[in-house]
């Protein structure tokens, strides 16, 4: 029987408890949009989609990746994607309700943190860190891992610096379990994960709309 990875093992707990979090920031929504009788009926199903989703999620080189973020942070909007289909929500209902739940989750963090944290993510530290993961990427060490460019500013452009991912981890898990519907829907929750640490993201294409690559530019928001 399929098991899940003992790296996520390890933040079983903690993943469980974002996303218990992550239910009670979208009752009301959930009561307001979907119009489905037992929301706790709803709110139980998703958790056991999320055991699920935690033995799917693909290992990728744990702590010494920062994709392994991303999944653990990201890969349970899955679950919630999932059980909302299977009960006839709209897409574009699924895909509100997640990223109003993620921008509610992301700011019951100090904003003092959150900036702080924007700030460490925009450094010269963590570009040089990118510059040097995006190389490792090419390597596809892991299959299931993205694959990325640091993207350096031309002179006249108006970001500090930028990614292009070349090949996507949530695309390849979507593939594989037929979760290609509410793929776009993790794609709009990185607008959200930027904007609260006080960082622009501009980003005119996707993997997942059917792009060769997802062009991500950052630049800092200048705060009152």
């Amino acid at each position: 029987m399929p098991e899940i990875h003992p790296f996520y093992e390890t933040h079983r707990s903690a993943m469980e408890a974002a996303m218990r979090q992550r239910l009670d920031l979208a009752e009301a929504m959930l009561r307001e949009q979907t119009h489905l009788p037992n929301i706790d009926g709803i709110r139980q199903e998703v958790m056991d989609e999320f055991e699920i989703v935690l033995i799917q999620m693909p290992y990728v080189g744990g702590a010494a990746s920062r994709m392994s973020d991303f999944f653990m942070r990201l890969m349970g909007f899955m679950a919630i994607g999932r059980v909302l289909r299977r009960h006839g929500v709209p897409l574009p209902v699924i895909g509100n309700i997640e990223r109003e739940t993620y921008k509610a989750q992301l700011l019951t963090v100090p904003m003092a943190e959150r900036l702080a944290s924007g700030r460490q993510f925009m450094s010269p530290e963590n570009q040089t860190l990118l510059r040097e993961q995006a190389a490792k990427s090419h390597q596809e060490e892991y299959p299931e891992d993205f694959v990325y460019d640091f993207v350096e500013p031309a002179p006249g452009d108006n970001f500090e610096f930028g990614i292009d991912y070349k090949a996507c981890g949530f695309c390849k898990f979507a593939a594989r379990y037929g979760d290609q519907e509410i793929l776009p829907h993790i794609c709009g929750l990185d607008f959200e994960a930027y904007a609260t640490r006080g960082i622009r993201l501009d980003r005119t294409q996707t993997l997942a709309g059917g792009a060769s690559h997802c062009n991500f530019r950052f630049s800092r928001v200048e705060q009152e």
